[in-house]
């Protein structure tokens, strides 16, 4: 997701500061940078170019996408999926095994006494919806780690693998997402963090059609991509302001499950 100050909205996934195309390592570690043979790359797989951010191992696009710096060769086989307009969407490959338990857990790097009651929401949030994916908090060893990272974003994520498991590590900034105690704090972050699980298990951003529609800006198609983007049935074909899935969202922000949001989630799972 990102922040987007000028319209007081937030792609839950980046900030909008100046962003380098070089990314700071230690000197045993490669350097990521930006080239034009990436963007070229980005682009025919057919995500954004716009705000690409070179990160350990790969490459965060559209705010809050990883895409691993060995899959930028990858070739677009196969039939082309519609490019959607307003409703929501999910990628070519879900979790499958289903019902199935998907265990969660903070990584020793991110303070559970802050984001431990975070981290429960999120798990709330989900289980409510008596879906056939049920989440358990766990301590280590988890299906899928929230860990720290620092960035041009406030936290990044991938979706789910060709053998039917969800994606296994989201990147959370917490110094950009701040910290407390109150609820207001607690129901903003875990939307940053629900969001995030959400591409885990599947889902695109629900207005990756035209971006602009929550990050402000120009006008910005995501694109099918090769993850695919497939109408989800029974959502709606008008725009959604409150779904928990849209690119980006205002500081302090609380969006849990709407009504078709939930439709999606009990549809798919």
């Amino acid at each position: 997701m990102r922040k987007n100050f000028s319209f007081f909205l937030a792609a839950v996934l980046m900030l909008t500061v100046s962003i380098s195309c070089k990314k700071a390592v230690t000197s045993e570690k490669e350097v990521t940078v930006v080239t034009e043979d990436v963007i070229n790359s980005v682009k025919a797989l057919g995500f954004s170019t716009g705000n690409i951010i070179a990160e350990e191992g790969g490459y965060i696009v559209e705010g809050d996408i990883f895409i691993p710096a060995n899959e930028l060769k990858r070739s677009l086989n196969g039939a082309f999926l519609r490019v959607g307009e307003t409703e929501q969407y999910r990628t070519t490959n879900l979790v499958t095994a289903l019902p199935r338990v998907i265990t969660v857990a903070l990584s020793s790097k991110i303070k559970a006494s802050v984001y431990g009651p975070v981290l429960d929401e999120v798990v709330s949030r989900y289980n409510a919806e008596n879906l056939l994916i049920t989440l358990l908090r766990v301590s280590s060893g988890a299906n899928i780690t929230f860990d720290n990272a620092n960035g041009n974003y406030l936290a990044s994520a991938g979706f789910p693998t060709a053998s039917g498991d969800p994606y296994n590590l989201v990147k959370v900034n917490t110094r950009a997402i701040g910290s407390g105690t109150s609820t207001t704090f607690i129901n903003y972050a875990a939307t940053i963090f629900a969001h995030e699980l959400g591409h885990c298990i599947g889902f695109r951003h629900t207005d990756y059609m035209d971006r602009s529609y929550s990050c402000g800006g120009s006008t910005a198609n995501e694109g099918a991509s090769t993850v695919g983007a497939i109408l989800i049935p029974g959502t709606p074909a008008a725009a959604d302001p409150n779904s928990f899935m849209l690119a980006c969202i205002g500081s302090g922000v609380n969006r849990p499950f709407n009504a078709n949001d939930k439709t999606a989630l009990n549809y798919l799972y």
